[in-house]
């Protein structure tokens, strides 16, 4: 079995808010892949003494446990009582109904001798191809897809000049309209305090027989196709087949610093976390 795995943080000088890990038990019997993006939080108080590496290592690592020891749990069920663990082992020192307590998007694989099961919470991106070359991507696209004026709002952002006045200010006007969005029933949803966010999760399973390999990216790692367009899906799984997990993070990093301001490929941030799981079975 091939399993590659790649992670760089955007700023050097900050950590990455990223975690990655593949687990494949002593009897040899299946396995399972565990991607998460934390979320930044906005500069500010958010309730929580603790870092999102913190968090994203806490819910890893209970991701990661679960799927391989309690087979008779479901996708959902892992994730839900993962956010439990998390959030008990802060909540007598946090704040946790803070709309911005440390959060993350979710993905999560588990694969024995006969199926291959799916999980996707927020906007990192899972590809499963298939024995006949098709890539199929899994994602949820509530985060992408918000309501019209609020899409309006970010991309008047982003035309703003990097450092202005303005921006600043159309910036803290947008940013809040999404907050009021997350974790919102008309909204999108990430891995925080509250387990019932499993329930909110894109959810699946293939026939094992059907799954030759999957690959799971968080969003700064997508960016080669969602904001460079280097090439679709399929395309960007054939580059991870090929060149692997670093030379995807290193082509988006080059496509970045050719573009500081954002002018050519507006983004939020001018270099993102970027994290990459590739396993072929």
């Amino acid at each position: 079995m091939r399993i590659e795995l790649a992670t760089e943080p955007g700023d050097p000088t900050r950590p990455n808010e990223d975690y990655a890990s593949v687990a494949l038990p002593a009897s040899g019997q299946g396995g399972s892949l565990v991607l998460l993006d934390g979320v930044t939080p906005p500069e500010g108080a958010v309730g929580c003494l603790h870092s999102v590496p913190w968090f994203t290592a806490r819910l890893g690592g209970a991701l990661s446990e679960l799927s391989v020891s309690r087979r008779d749990m479901t996708l959902p069920e892992i994730l839900a009582e993962s956010i439990s663990r998390t959030a008990d082992a802060h909540s007598s020192t946090c704040d946790l109904s803070h709309p911005r307590t440390p959060q993350a998007t979710v993905v999560l694989v588990r694969w024995d001798e006969e199926r291959v099961e799916h999980l996707v919470l927020s906007d990192s991106a899972l590809l499963l191809a298939g024995p006949r070359g098709a890539v199929t991507a899994i994602l949820d696209r509530r985060l992408a897809e918000l309501p019209p004026a609020v899409r309006t709002m970010r991309d008047q952002v982003r035309a703003l000049p990097r450092g202005s006045a303005e921006r600043e200010v159309a910036g803290r006007a947008y940013a809040a309209k999404v907050e009021a969005l997350r974790n919102a029933e008309d909204g999108f949803f990430t891995a925080a305090a509250d387990p019932t966010a499993a329930l909110r999760a894109v959810v699946g399973e293939s026939a094992r027989a059907e799954m030759t390999a999957v690959a799971a990216l968080t969003d700064g790692a997508g960016r080669w196709t969602d904001t460079f367009h280097e090439g679709d899906w399929t395309e960007c799984f054939a580059l991870l087949r090929k060149e692997g997990p670093q030379h995807l993070i290193d082509r988006v990093r080059e496509l970045e610093t050719a573009d500081p301001q954002g002018l050519a490929f507006p983004r939020g941030k001018r270099h993102d976390d970027a994290a990459v799981v590739y396993a072929e079975f």
